[in-house]
């Protein structure tokens, strides 16, 4: 939620400098997005939309744009890493060791209403994991708000991820069967993460998976949660008193779900102490990491959920892995800063 300076390219323009347009305003959320009387959406903040690369000059990684539903249409942008330096092509099967990968589904951030799967940040950074970790990811292109509200983009990424597990059998009743996926993907060995709202996302998805089960007895191996978008009505540890009520994070999520009946104390948002929050310990994974950053606003409901994950009875392996000097979503914003590289590294350590 924080704001940070950012590498874009040369010919990159902010959606914020755009001219004003002389529509009338119907309601705004600043500094993220307007909507106008006409039902447009302006958004004022997130980074530019850019293809995927074959393969990424940086990287190596091949990246190339899948559908995963037409209803309702849900998109995503999959990754491969670069199985030898002298085969650049893209529809190559074999990697080097005859070795599966594991896959992770990622679920990117920027408050429910911004941002995407397919914009300059996400692609960076998604290369950036998958050269370290050697996975095969998935990055979900979920709907928006306040097109969508939630819990649009909860769905979304749940059918994602039944999608993704339902290549581990019969191929028939899947919609554009992914030959990557088919190919190098490792079931034994999936992940979900996301980071700031795709944090959020990931942990409703992981307790969402113990009660329905995905494809195929897939099971979800591990999941990491950076900077995760966590808030409530009262202020906890740090986080300060004065003029929480009206705090930014409250905004966007009265924002983008209206009709969530918990309101900021709904579990999908206060997943430790929400209206009726399901025990933790059901969360179907058997590893998790959270990241959290010490400049960040979010960080003490990160550590919060790490605390209550561990006493929750839940029988995995959980982590904590912090950055003090930090903002939000620094590795992604900053992502060629030595604690960016370091944080990777240790989200790439994560998905073995």
């Amino acid at each position: 939620m924080a704001s940070q300076s950012n590498n874009y390219p040369d010919n990159f323009t902010s959606p914020s400098s755009i001219a004003s347009t002389d529509k009338e305003v119907a309601r705004e959320l600043l500094p993220l997005l307007r909507v106008y009387t006409d039902g447009s959406v302006e958004r004022l903040l997130g980074s530019p939309v850019v293809p995927p690369s074959s393969p990424d000059p940086e990287t190596g990684v091949f990246s190339k744009d899948i559908t995963i539903s037409t209803n309702p249409n849900i998109s995503a942008r999959i990754y491969r890493p670069n199985f030898s330096q002298s085969k650049y092509d893209p529809n190559y099967h074999d990697n080097e060791n005859g070795q599966k990968l594991p896959i992770l589904v990622y679920l990117h951030g920027g408050g429910f209403c911004i941002e995407s799967a397919f914009s300059f940040l996400d692609h960076r950074y998604l290369n950036r994991i998958v050269s370290e970790s050697r996975t095969l990811a998935i990055s979900v292109e979920y709907r928006l708000a306040p097109e969508s509200p939630l819990p649009a983009a909860y769905e979304d990424c749940w059918t994602a991820l039944r999608w993704v597990a339902a290549h581990s059998g019969a191929l028939e009743q899947v919609l554009g069967r992914e030959p990557w996926l088919i190919s190098h993907g490792d079931f034994g060995r999936l992940y979900i993460g996301g980071d700031s709202a795709g944090g959020n996302i990931a942990h409703n998805v992981a307790l969402r998976a113990a009660t329905e089960s995905l494809p195929c007895g897939v099971k979800l191996r591990g999941v990491f949660l950076s900077h995760p978008f966590f808030w409530g009505s009262k202020p906890i540890g740090s986080e300060p008193k004065e003029g929480f009520e009206n705090s930014l994070e409250r905004l966007v999520w009265e924002f983008v779900y209206p009709s969530v009946p918990g309101g900021i104390n709904d579990p999908t948002i206060n997943p430790v102490s929400g209206i009726g929050a399901p025990s933790l310990a059901g969360l179907a994974c058997s590893r998790m990491l959270v990241c959290v950053a010490g400049k960040d606003r979010l960080r003490e409901r990160g550590v919060w959920y790490y605390e209550a994950v561990k006493e929750s009875g839940w029988k995995g392996e959980a982590e904590l892995f912090e950055v003090e000097e930090e903002d939000h979503a620094f590795h992604i914003f900053n992502i060629d800063s030595q604690n960016a590289n370091n944080m990777i590294k240790r989200l790439a350590s994560f998905l073995v």
